[in-house]
């Protein structure tokens, strides 16, 4: 084995290495690594992979709770959703490969994120993404948006997974680097649940799926450093996806759950075989040595360094005993895939790689997981945001009445429908989604039971720029809130944390105080987190975008039949608000639309009541006393309003005066304001008694606004529009202008 010799600072850089970590991992081998060694210690310490930085504010995260079987450290996490079944999900990033290539690199985001999952043995059931660009206005952004789209609708509908639900979110903060993060959901039988532990010293390593490629060589790496000039030139870490492919290998590992004849199945994703093998035996507390030289390849000449480090997709490690390898590399030859045994299992707690015969690798799996060199950056509050909270919102005066502000907001990229980018997903493939994109949360159902599953992405910077941590602790709530609407019981959170550069002080500050937030919503509402993905250095040229807390969220409804949307369903009911009137305007929509800024008081938070808020709302809708229940967010009481008059076909009129009174900023903040702990509901007028009962108990405010029915949408005194307008407003907001 022959050692690299002086390692150069470009040579560093390339594998995302400092001088001081790479001085580190010589001192601990106590010898210079050799070329691939070098490799392999750069992709697992990097941030992508060996979170260095977010490793020690992750443990402050509630993982566990009475329906958690799988939490965070495994492929995905699973929650029990009764009937012996779980829920297995995941969300991940894939930025910098879709700023690059915008199709790939979506499309191959949403192959690993399904990977995750079926690797768990779970089917998967849906796909959700949670997208953000620079203005939509702006040609480039729209290049990149269509790219992305096309390449989710792309993978996913050739896969036959649908696309069930996501959120999408303009500005200027993400010019430079847009986000694209993928969730996806599967379901099996507790008792089949594969894990990724090694075991059984003497056990073969079988790599099946594609052939190996160059494709995605120093794709981890590449996530941990900032975008500059250069990036376009990374073109080639970013991997190729092929839909059909994983298919194919996804019918056999959803066919091997559970089978006896399969010790571990671990999926390749970040740093390909080098992370998976090496996570593999570490979990099981075993070894593993690997010859490259039995890898089938689909290009000349590569190196072991290149077979080691490619990204390659559509690949699964499997472990097996001996005398099973064969009928299990049958069941894949049924399905033309490649299985090559290239391994075994060892009792020596070292990661050896061989290239017919020579070791090129030998490296102690403690020093490549747990002796990860993690960082402890200064924190520092950002000092522009004092001067940001202290704005005060309410002494600007509105441009526009209120009517013209709402077809302003209802029409806006940043709230209008989204139906132009979900009509290009396959979403009812599999004909169990219930709830289709549009409303508050997607609705499958959970076949063999009465109930279903409903699943939601969200997440808002705007609110995070002022307050990380009462911004992250608004997703968590406000994704609950879209669960809670639709009559899911909230049971599992995952999360992506989208931040710029941590080794800058006011970076690592709000990426520490978004995870306490996340940390006192979860606990508040008694949401674990099951798993989740960090993605730092969303950086270009050193401009950081807006702290970035993505949460998915999964909650289960006992009864199909109980369930609730969000669109006016008839004709005459009461149109009621639950929870607080409120008038926060710093933060929000309107104020980014009227007047071009973000500041002032971010919304206010009290977690009790959020909880006891949701609580009310759930035994409502169990009870079967609302007609329809709708989360207030982005636009506030008016939008909300606008919104499920436009998803259920009739308007409404709104006969409380209280919107009517004060100065027309006033008026902005009732109609407008996203305070938080609220939803628009309507029922029928006999059931009204019984809907603020229910809310008596739990000490929480129900205001009955008016009724629904007519072709306007009118609040007295203050506006009157007709639907049809609204409705070409709402529908025409990704509509680029001429």
């Amino acid at each position: 084995m022959t050692s690299a010799g002086p390692v150069s600072d470009a040579t560093l850089a390339e594998v995302a290495l400092t001088r001081g970590e790479y001085e580190l991992s010589t001192g601990r081998l106590g010898r210079v690594p050799t070329e691939v060694e070098l490799g392999v210690i750069g992709a697992m310490w990097s941030e992508h992979c060996g979170y260095k930085t977010s490793k020690p504010l992750l443990a402050r995260l509630p993982v566990s709770g009475p329906r958690v079987l799988q939490g965070p450290g495994e492929n995905a996490g699973a929650v029990d959703i009764g009937g012996g079944l779980a829920c297995v999900f995941k969300i991940e990033s894939h930025n910098h490969p879709s700023a690059i290539e915008p199709y790939q690199g979506a499309a191959t985001g949403v192959g690993g994120i399904l990977r995750d999952v079926f690797t768990m043995g779970a089917r998967p059931v849906a796909l959700l993404d949670s997208l953000r660009f620079g203005p939509f206005e702006e040609p480039a952004q729209r290049h990149l948006l269509d790219g992305v789209v096309a390449g989710i609708g792309g993978y996913g509908n050739c896969i036959g997974v649908p696309t069930v639900g996501g959120e999408i979110y303009f500005d200027e903060s993400y010019r430079h680097n847009c986000l694209v993060n993928a969730m996806c959901v599967g379901v099996i039988e507790q008792s089949k649940l594969t894990r990724a532990a090694a075991a059984g010293p003497g056990n073969l390593v079988l790599l099946v799926g594609a052939d190996t490629g160059r494709d995605g060589i120093h794709g981890a790496t590449f996530a941990s450093v900032e975008l500059n000039e250069a990036s376009s030139e990374r073109r080639p870490a970013v991997q190729v996806g092929n839909p059909f492919l994983e298919k194919c290998l996804m019918e056999v590992c959803v066919t091997l759950a559970g089978d006896p004849r399969i010790v571990a199945m671990q999926d390749l994703g970040a740093a390909g075989l080098t992370s998976s093998s090496a996570e593999l035996a570490h979990r099981g507390g075993c070894g593993i040595e690997m010859d490259v030289s039995r890898i089938s390849r689909r290009e000349r000449g590569m190196t072991p360094y290149e077979v080691m480090l490619s990204e390659s997709q559509e690949r699964m490690l499997l472990v097996v005993s001996p005398q099973d390898a064969a009928s299990v590399q049958a069941e894949f030859d049924r399905w033309d895939l490649h299985s090559d045994v290239i391994g075994t299992v060892t009792d020596t707690g070292r990661l050896v790689v061989t290239d017919v015969g020579e070791v090129v690798c030998d490296l102690p799996l403690d020093l490549l997981i747990d002796d990860v060199p993690l960082r402890h950056p200064e924190a520092l509050r950002p000092a522009g945001l004092d001067a940001a909270l202290s704005v005060d919102p309410l002494a600007m005066t509105p441009p526009w009445s209120m009517g013209e502000t709402l077809m302003r907001l209802i029409g806006s990229p940043n709230i209008g429908s989204r139906r132009s980018i979900f009509r290009r997903y396959d979403h009812q493939v599999g004909d169990d989604t219930v709830v289709l994109p549009g409303g508050d949360a997607a609705l499958l159902r959970v076949r063999g039971t009465a109930g279903a599953i409903a699943l939601t992405t969200d997440g808002n910077a705007r609110y995070a720029a002022l307050d990380p941590r009462r911004g992250a602790a608004i997703a968590v709530c406000e994704a609950a809130r879209n669960v809670v609407a639709v009559g899911a019981t909230p049971v599992g959170v995952t999360n992506c944390l989208n931040f710029g550069n941590p080794e800058k002080p006011e970076v690592f500050w709000q990426l520490s105080e978004a995870i306490e937030g996340m940390r006192e919503a979860c606990l508040a509402l008694g949401v674990p987190v099951v798993s989740g993905n960090v993605s730092l250095y969303n950086d270009t040229e050193g401009v950081s975008i807006d702290p970035t807390t993505v949460i998915g969220m999964v909650g289960h409804l006992e009864d199909l039949e109980r369930r609730c949307t969000a669109g006016f369903g008839r004709d005459g009911d009461s149109v009621l608000l639950v929870g607080p009137v409120g008038m926060d305007l710093g933060g929000s929509e309107y104020q980014r639309l009227a007047h071009g800024i973000n500041g002032g008081p971010r919304p206010t938070l009290d977690l009790d009541l959020e909880r006891r808020v949701q609580a009310a709302v759930l035994e409502m809708i169990a009870a079967g006393l609302l007609s329809s229940c709708h989360d207030l967010a982005e636009g506030g009481l008016a939008v909300a309003l606008a919104e499920s008059c436009v998803l259920g076909g009739r308007g409404a009129q709104l006969t409380e005066r209280l919107f009517a009174l004060g100065a027309p900023v006033v008026q902005a903040g009732l109609l407008f304001g996203e305070s938080q702990s609220r939803f628009l509901a309507s029922a029928a007028a006999a059931a009204v008694a019984a809907v603020r009962a229910i809310a008596q108990r739990h000490g929480v405010d129900v205001r009955e606004l008016g009724t629904t029915g007519g072709g306007r949408v009118t609040v007295i005194d203050v506006f009157d529009l007709a639907l049809t307008e609204l409705g070409r407003a709402h529908a025409g907001a990704l509509v680029p202008s001429r």
